[in-house]
């Protein structure tokens, strides 16, 4: 009886490691490579040249998101080098019909003024949420 009792436990300890393995192996799949590289906070983080209303202007209404009266924000997270361009932008909660990839495409051609820390330019992440309203 004891014997079954331990190899309950050791099977147990088995499966809830693997079920952590997978679960990190999923997230890792999600990084962008070097993202560790990014900043969360730095003395002056990233800003778009012109401001946001910069990008916001550059902002085509999808069509679909228009026909279906789609409204609503767009969270998205900017990667930022140091030369103020930026890297990457992921949607981290969207609204569909076209209004996410409408909010990556006028991102990704922004420029940015980069982060400085310490008086040096980083690479720097920040999350920045676009609302589309008709």
């Amino acid at each position: 009886m004891k014997s079954k009792l331990n190899y309950g436990i050791v099977s147990l300890f088995f499966l809830g490691f693997s079920l952590l393995a997978l679960v990190n192996d999923s997230q890792a799949k999600n990084l962008m490579p070097g993202e560790d590289q990014y900043l969360l906070t730095a003395e002056k983080m990233p800003a778009p040249v012109g401001g946001f209303e910069a990008i916001m202007k550059k902002i085509n209404y999808p069509e679909m998101a228009q026909r279906t009266k789609t409204e609503g924000k767009v969270y998205i997270l900017i990667y930022v080098n140091e030369n103020g361009d930026v890297d990457d932008v992921k949607v981290v909660k969207g609204i569909g019909m076209g209004c996410d990839d409408e909010a990556q495409r006028v991102v990704k051609k922004a420029k940015f003024t980069p982060a400085m820390d310490k008086g040096v330019p980083v690479k720097a992440k920040f999350s920045l949420a676009l609302t589309f309203k008709l």
